[in-house]
């Protein structure tokens, strides 16, 4: 994810995207955007993992972990936003219906969460 090239999705997507590689569109603003938010995530991952190292009290990390969910879920929900606004509104302009029910599954993952 260090390239700011178009993603490719990965191949555990489902299988409606893998027949085909497709790429997100997102602005150079955009992709600028998400790599700081997930830079600052690594950072958060590397503190918790230092916390663990150091014995840190438990309650301690948890909220570190926590805190770390809440900026991943942030970052999801930008790019579903972009998602939705852009490459599914284009597939059902292109008459692909399917593309609901990919977008459904995609949802729901983000909801076990």
């Amino acid at each position: 994810m260090d390239s700011l090239e178009p993603n490719v999705h990965s191949t555990d997507c489902g299988d409606s995207c893998c027949a085909s590689v497709r790429k997100s569109h997102h602005s150079e603003k955009t992709k600028k955007n998400l790599v700081n938010r997930l830079n600052r995530i690594e950072g958060q991952i590397r503190g918790i993992k230092g916390l663990i190292e150091r014995d840190t009290y438990c309650d301690d990390v948890i909220t570190q972990i926590s805190a770390t969910q809440a900026a991943l879920n942030s970052v999801a929900k930008l790019l579903l936003e972009g998602h939705m606004k852009s490459c599914i509104v284009e597939r059902i302009q292109e008459g692909d219906n399917e593309v609901i029910d990919e977008l459904l599954t995609t949802i729901e993952k983000l909801m076990k969460k």
